[in-house]
Parts: structure tokens; sequence; C-alpha cells
């Protein structure tokens, strides 16, 4: 039997665990490599890429940066969390606010240490990020349009920093020949943005009484419900346009079941979304957003990378 004591410590690592999202962090790196392996860097043997210290490195910062945004975010919702997700809020209060800020700024400091071994380059890129999800969390997620665009491009910011790192080894004379490469990922992260887009929109109706009464600027609150779901709709149709780039002009292998299923996916949440009217309704919408974000990242092994890397020519279509 543990003791009183142990039990709180216990407590409280769980609360911290919740605090951070830690069952989101494992996703994070694990897409991180994926998209590495298959689509950032397929010439290069999985092996290669799994050994490459500063790779490693760069994952290891971005997971740490995300722990962190996590934490400052939670530090300023916490009184919104109290209405929209009392339980939860309930278990995260176990640590302390001061407790939180120092394991913040503790993350943050190993964040640019470690960006710092891999380059100048690198730790200038980790520190504009950790300043801008502080400020995300301080003052833009509180205003419609700009907070929703500026969260989603967040948490894509991280794919960033790894293809930077594998670009900045080819010349500026190489560029022209990696063109067809650079659209195929262009098109996967316009996806993915446009999912996460989604995803912030449903939770802006999910979390409707806690935004009213923190005084959060959201759309659903500035104009009404309607009007979040029209531009719902017009987000879940823009996401035809990476689909077809992906799927007709360039050859991502099998993974074009994943597009068709989750295009259909789509298709039917669009169908419950105008019917839903509670916030468990919009929870079940935001659980299945996170499905589909998820199950792409697994999915991610399903593209051929040597078809990939030989991409047919966008050019030649038109």
């Amino acid at each position: 039997m543990l003791s009183r004591q142990h039990r709180l410590l216990v407590m409280k690592i769980v609360s911290l665990f919740s605090v951070v999202r830690g069952y989101n962090i494992p996703i994070i790196v694990l897409a991180q490599y994926l998209s590495a392996i298959f689509i950032l860097a397929p010439e290069k043997r999985a092996l290669d890429i799994l050994l490459d210290f500063n790779l490693f490195l760069i994952v290891f910062a971005s997971a740490v940066t995300i722990a962190s945004g996590y934490i400052i975010n939670n530090f300023y919702d916490s009184q919104k969390d109290l209405i929209n997700r009392p339980n939860k809020s309930m278990l995260d209060r176990l640590v302390s606010q001061k407790t939180k800020l120092s394991v913040y700024f503790s993350l943050n400091f190993l964040a640019v240490l470690m960006a710092l071994i891999v380059s100048w380059r690198a730790f200038l890129f980790f520190s504009a990020y950790i300043f801008l999800i502080w400020f995300y969390s301080h003052k833009i997620k509180k205003y419609a349009i700009i907070g929703n665009l500026t969260s989603a491009l967040l948490a894509v910011v991280p794919f960033f920093a790894i293809l930077l790192y594998f670009y900045n080894k080819i010349l500026f004379e190489e560029i022209e020949n990696h063109m067809n490469h650079f659209a195929v990922i262009s098109a996967h992260a316009m996806f993915l943005f446009l999912l996460l887009l989604i995803r912030e929109m449903i939770k802006d109706l999910e979390n409707l009484k806690g935004d009213l009464a923190s005084d959060y600027q959201t759309i659903p609150i500035l104009y009404n419900e309607t009007v979040s779901k029209q531009i719902i709709t017009v987000l879940i149709f823009m996401t035809i346009i990476p689909v077809y780039v992906l799927i007709n002009i360039y050859d991502v292998g099998y993974m074009d079941i994943y597009f068709y299923a989750c295009f259909i996916a789509l298709l039917f949440f669009l169908l419950y979304l105008w019917k839903s009217n509670s916030k468990e309704q919009y929870l079940l919408l935001h659980n299945v957003l996170k499905f589909l974000i998820v199950s792409g990242v697994f999915c991610i092994v399903l593209i051929n990378p040597s078809v990939l890397w030989h991409g047919k020519n966008l050019l030649s279509r038109f």
C-alpha cells in the first residue's frame, strides 16, 4: 500500500501529465519521424534517419516545446476550463500554478539548448516558436479567426522544423529538381492545416459557455453558430484541393485509400454538424477529427517512397 504522501505524489505526476497532454507527445514524435522517412527524405535509408542525432535533437526540442505550450495554455485558460472541462480542470489543479510555470521555463530552456546544439538557425527557430506560443496563449487566442488560424499554424510548425533541417543541405542550384517533391509536402501540410483549422472551429462551438464567460471573441460569440458551421463547411470542401493534388497529380502509394476514406468521413461529419446543437455532439465531432488526424499519422507508412520521390510532373497535366 502506498502512503498518503506517495499517493499525492503519484496524483501530481498524473496531473502534470494531463497538463502537458502527454498522450499527444508520442503521436507528434511518431508523425515527425514518419514524415521524415516517407515524405521529407524518402531517398535516405530509414535507419540513417532514425540514427541522425541532430534530427533527434530537433524532434526532442519540438516535443518539449509543445509540452511547454500546453502548460502555458493551461495557465491562461484555468478559469475557462473550470466551465468547459470541470473534471480535467480539477485534476490539473493538483499542480500549483507556480510549479507549472517552473516546469514551463525549464522545458523552454531545454528546448532552446537542444536547438543550439544543432545550429544557431535552429536556436532562432525554436526561440521564435516558443515566443509565438506564449503570445498566442496570452493574447491572440481570444480573438476570432486570427486565433483559429494561429492555433492551426502553430500545430504544423514542428513539421517545418524538420523540413528546414533536411532542405538546409540542398544547394540553391538543386532547388528546381526538388520542386515536385516540395509540392507534395505542401499538399500534405495544407490538408493537415485544414483539418486542424476545422478542429479549432469545432472547439469554439464545444467551448461556447466557457469562452463567453471568459470574454473570448470567437466566431460563435461574435456572430452565431450558423456562421461557424458555414465556415466549417467551406473548409471541408477546401480539403478537395490537396486531396486532388495528392491522388490525381502525384502518386502517394496506398495512402490514397486514407484520403478517400477521410473525405467520405468528412461528408458524414458535415451532415452531423448541421444537426448538432449541444456540447456533447460537438465533442463527438471533435473526437472524429482527432481520430482522422491520428490515423493519418499511421497511414503515412502506406506511401511508396520511390514513387513519391519521382512524382509526376505537375506542369505536364496542364
